[in-house]
């Protein structure tokens, strides 16, 4: 990646209608349990590592944005966990809801699927043992 110029994704932005922002907020604050680094009215980003390689995911209203996602899978968020199960029963138990309860993959790592209000995927993700890698081929 070096070579390209480019040191990491620098963000994420999820963008919503201003009629569903109250819920995709409260699903991204008080669901998931993430810290806001910006709360402003239409707007919420959170923020992983230092700047300036740092990591952002941004919620946001955007004018050209109507409704739901009409294909949740077309891109996945993809939060890592330490330990799925006690993050994926708090999350369950503050209104979440899964599409695919956590379960191991062939590479040893766990996944699990929940659906903001917008419909958009939001995958934890947990590590597998040392070592192990995936391969594609």
């Amino acid at each position: 990646m070096a070579d390209s110029g480019f040191f990491g994704i620098a963000g994420l932005m999820v963008n919503t209608t201003a009629e569903r922002w109250p819920a995709m907020r409260t699903f991204y604050v008080d669901v998931l349990g993430l810290t806001p680094r910006t709360d402003r009215d239409g707007f919420v980003s959170f923020q992983w590592g230092d700047p300036p390689h740092d990591t952002r995911l941004t919620v946001t209203v955007h004018s050209e944005v109507h409704g739901a996602t009409a294909e949740p899978a077309r891109y996945l968020l993809n939060l890592g966990v330490d330990q799925i199960e006690p993050v994926a029963a708090r999350i369950a138990a503050a209104g979440g809801t899964f599409v695919r309860e956590p379960s191991r993959e062939p590479w040893g790592g766990y996944i699990a699927t929940l659906v903001d209000p917008d419909g958009n995927y939001v995958q934890l993700m947990q590590p597998g043992p040392p070592g192990v890698r995936v391969h594609r081929g």
